[in-house]
């Protein structure tokens, strides 16, 4: 399984929010790159980039800085890059993989429009994830400040038949709270699609890793690890220990 140590940018700087809430933001560092950086020392060989400034349709000037850290992000060498926010046009697609994207995450434009994603798939294959977020069983869009009026078995099967072979699934009532992983969602993801998930939402310590790690890799591909890595409450080598172990 993978560790996908998470680094989420608002205007340039590396951000958690709470549930989504963009009121609920702390800021824990303006260098991104020496972040990605520390990971990779740690033992990361992937991080998952979120590009909050454009999945939450803020200014052009947020969106900008934004994409100058991504850049940089994308030429670390030693890094392959997961990135999502704002991907819904085939030109958004083509200038996140000129910044150095190794895989690019589409959420929204599943549920919006489906044939552009189809046509995505179809060019990109297997450097495209889906990425679906849901509170309880009812999916979250732009953002997540949006309910997409769809059960997340639905837009999971969407998914599937669209011909994504990756797919993120976020736990929306846990992300960024810290309050421990509830596995069944993922395990129950995993079987609509019918291929192994990258799990978000939720994780605290260690002893989530592991719960997660005991899943499987039928069901998991893989962590991402976000609010516990800035606070301190997970050790990233560790966690790649016992997610590779």
């Amino acid at each position: 399984m993978i560790a996908f140590p998470a680094i989420d940018l608002i205007e340039g700087k590396v951000v958690r929010l709470r549930q989504g809430e963009r009121a609920n933001m702390r800021v824990y560092d303006d260098n991104p790159v020496e972040v990605a950086k520390r990971f990779a020392d740690a033992g990361a060989s992937w991080i998952h980039v979120v590009n909050l400034s454009a999945a939450l349709g803020e200014t052009r000037e947020a969106q900008l800085e934004n994409l100058h850290v991504i850049e940089r992000l994308g030429a670390l060498d030693e890094l392959s890059m997961e990135l999502g926010g704002g991907a819904r046009r085939m030109e958004d697609l083509e200038r996140f993989f000129s910044l150095g994207a190794t895989r690019i995450s589409i959420g929204t434009a599943i549920v919006r429009t489906p044939a552009f994603v189809r046509k995505a798939v179809a060019r990109y294959g297997d450097a495209l994830s889906a990425d679906i977020a849901a509170r309880g069983d009812a999916v979250r869009v732009d953002g997540w400040r949006k309910g997409a009026g769809q059960g997340m078995a639905d837009v999971c099967m969407r998914a599937r038949d669209l011909g994504f072979a990756h797919l993120v699934f976020t736990n929306v009532e846990k992300d960024g709270t810290r309050e421990g992983v509830d596995v069944e969602p993922y395990r129950r993801v995993a079987e609509i699609v019918d291929f192994p998930v990258v799990a978000s939402g939720g994780v605290s310590n260690l002893d989530d890793i592991r719960a997660l790690a005991e899943l499987g890799p039928e069901v998991l591909e893989g962590v991402i690890i976000g609010s516990a890595l800035y606070e301190g409450t997970v050790d990233l080598a560790s966690a790649i220990s016992i997610l590779e172990g």
